[in-house]
């Protein structure tokens, strides 16, 4: 007879996920790290209490027996979701964590994050709370009618964000959810958001649940090896080619291939390019890394993606700002070489595909061409050599501050950064014109120090990824770089980092409005409208006088150590203390515009951005007439 134990569907979830682990390469973890939340009568009843009975079990919570399932306190639904995404990247998707919110508003907060977690392949599990089942009151507070569909809540809002989505009805229906959403946060393919929306009556509801649901599984994370025929075509394609550029994408990083790239391209002399994802990818001063590729890109990979016979991407899935919205691969003949181990991202621009593990794909294809004693041409290395060695005096200039009593520019900011660090710190960004800034300047020392959020581009990711990322990293810096406008869209987790006392850095540059869409909108015609926070004007223009705002003093008030910084020597101090504290610090600057200092070279791709066909203003006709001429230039691989 099969021994059972009664207890709610939210005490059993809870428990099951305690016993989850993954495995690869030897490399043991606990899948579920921990549980973030936000209660409401959507789950403090139900996954709220469950947490209760699992952190206070005979021995838990105390520093030699840690809680069944640790628990975190967040400000916000959507940031509750971005640590958790920053915690399952530093952990290189093998470890991860669940949220838990109320019904209503709590739950489609979720909505944002999930999407982040989708596009860009990272686990988390999510546990919005939903309707009754059972519909004893209806409607019930914060639900949704929808009078054509009596099934439908507002957690199916989630559905086209998650990569596997369930409505627990049923006490019962939990097993074969559990273990499908276990399966799908464990995929090298499928990993994403992970939806199970849970009616705040069932997860109160008892069941006598089998006791083989509880038992410890290990998940393992496979390793593709490539098919030989497909690896065969590979190798005939790298040896065919006079000019190949590898493209590394975050699928790098996911498989942990650094080495098994950097030893391909030493053997190879293949010149590496990075998508904002993949950087790191090499180190800065590997002989084969020529830096960012596409719009935020290097003059030098720039150069050598327009002029390559044979891309061959690493884990990339080719978006816009990577191939400059299709203008950027252009030699009459190019061709594509997808490793990649999605079948989907293989097959793209007519690629031949060789879906495999990065890492399993990189050490065959290497192994492969040894025979043929396989290298670049000399003078393609001499080449690209050269031209990188150029780039580097341009990063130079951009970094440089002769007079340190000045306010310093952007890039200014990342050099007085860029000399203080190590291959241990780690830089957190994704929106605004900081990606720009650090996919052209930022030297990376490490395969994790470049963590750039650019598959979502998600404003307000920062702060809470940085206590994600520390969470998984306690011995390392982390700094959280975010400008005013960013800042403003999510600086709740500061309280969150206080209170559990996670000792990030956070670094807000003040430029007064959103720099990065504003001069997108000066070159497509939107003459800045609406990306400036200043007063407004007598023509009713936002070009008065820049708004009293302080935010460093709301870092502060958040219960933050902020230090001011004003010129470029008052930064370096600032930089430095900051990285040394073991509390929570903040480095607040103003910021000088590019017009009267070196600032960042401008892009060196273009970006498809659509201007107004017809307009009567000169700015957006002249606009349109650039745009044509980049259009012009598009080509479609096929």
């Amino acid at each position: 007879m099969t021994s059972t134990t009664r207890l709610t569907v939210a005490q059993a979830l809870v428990r099951f996920l305690a016993a989850q682990h993954t495995e690869r390469d030897g490399e043991r973890r606990r899948l579920i790290g921990a549980v973030w939340g936000i209660f409401g009568h959507g789950n403090v009843a139900g996954i709220g209490q469950a947490l209760v009975e699992h952190a206070t079990v005979p021995g838990g919570g105390t520093p030699s027996a840690p809680p069944v399932m640790p628990f975190h306190q967040g400000r916000n639904e959507q940031a509750m979701v971005h640590a958790a995404v920053g915690y399952a990247r530093q952990c290189g998707r093998l470890s991860a964590h669940a949220v838990t919110t109320s019904i209503g508003p709590g739950a489609t907060n979720l909505v944002t994050g999930a999407a982040l977690a989708t596009v860009n392949h990272l686990p988390v599990l999510l546990l919005p709370g939903d309707v009754f089942a059972t519909r004893p009151a209806d409607p019930v507070l914060q639900q949704l009618e929808v009078p054509f569909a009596g099934d439908v809540s507002v957690n199916d809002c989630l559905r086209p964000v998650s990569k596997y989505f369930d409505r627990i009805t049923r006490p019962e229906a939990l097993i074969p959810a559990a273990l499908q959403a276990m399966r799908v946060l464990t995929d090298p393919v499928d990993t994403g958001a992970v939806t199970l929306a849970l009616p705040q009556d069932v997860q109160a509801e008892a069941y006598d649940w089998p006791e083989e649901f509880f038992a410890e599984r290990t998940w393992t994370v496979r390793r593709q090896a490539p098919d030989a025929v497909e690896l065969e075509r590979a190798v005939a394609a790298v040896r065919g080619a006079r000019r190949p550029l590898i493209v590394a994408g975050g699928g790098v990083h996911h498989s942990r291939a650094e080495e098994a790239l950097a030893a391909f391209a030493s053997a190879t002399g293949i010149p590496v390019a990075s998508t904002q994802a993949g950087k790191g990818s090499l180190r800065w001063d590997h002989a084969q890394d020529v830096g960012g590729i596409g719009h935020t890109g290097t003059a030098t990979a720039d150069e050598l993606a327009r002029t390559a016979d044979l891309v061959i991407g690493v884990g990339t899935r080719y978006t816009d700002f990577t191939t400059a919205s299709g203008t950027l691969f252009t030699t009459r003949g190019v061709r594509f070489l997808n490793l990649n181990v999605a079948p989907y991202d293989g097959h793209k621009l007519a690629g031949s595909p060789l879906i495999a593990d990065a890492r399993a794909g990189l050490e065959a294809l290497t192994e492969a061409l040894l025979p043929h004693r396989h290298r670049a041409e000399p003078a393609y290395v001499t080449e690209y050599t050269d031209d990188k060695e150029r780039w580097e005096y341009r990063v130079d200039a951009a970094y440089e501050a002769e007079d340190i009593d000045i306010r310093p520019t952007q890039p200014q900011v990342l050099g007085v950064l860029d000399e203080l660090v190590t291959e241990e710190d780690i830089l957190i960004n994704a929106a605004g014109s900081l990606p720009g800034d650090l996919h052209k300047l930022w030297r990376a020392r490490s395969r994790d120090q470049y963590h750039v959020e650019y598959g979502y581009s998600c404003m307000g990711y920062e702060i809470p990824a940085a206590i994600g990322v520390r969470m998984a990293a306690p011995d390392r810096p982390v700094w959280a770089l975010v400008g005013d406008g960013t800042y403003l869209m999510m600086p709740t987790e500061i309280v969150t980092a206080v209170q559990e006392g996670v000792a990030i850095k956070v670094v807000i540059l003040q430029n007064h409005g959103y720099a990065s869409i504003g001069g997108l909108s000066e070159s497509v015609g939107g003459e800045r409208l609406g990306t400036a926070y200043r007063r407004l004007a007598a023509d009713r223009t936002y070009t008065g006088v820049p708004l009293p705002v302080d935010l460093a003093a709301n870092a502060a008030s958040l219960g933050m150590r902020v230090l001011r910084a004003e010129t470029v020597r008052d930064l370096r101090a600032a930089l430095a203390e900051a990285r040394e504290a073991d509390t929570p610090t903040c480095v607040y600057v103003e910021t000088e515009t590019a017009d009267t200092v070196s600032g960042a070279p401008p892009a060196q791709a273009w970006w498809d951005v659509p201007v107004a066909e017809t307009a009567t203003r000169p700015s957006a006709v002249k606009a349109r007439e650039e745009y044509d001429r980049h259009v012009a230039a598009r080509r479609r691989h096929l």
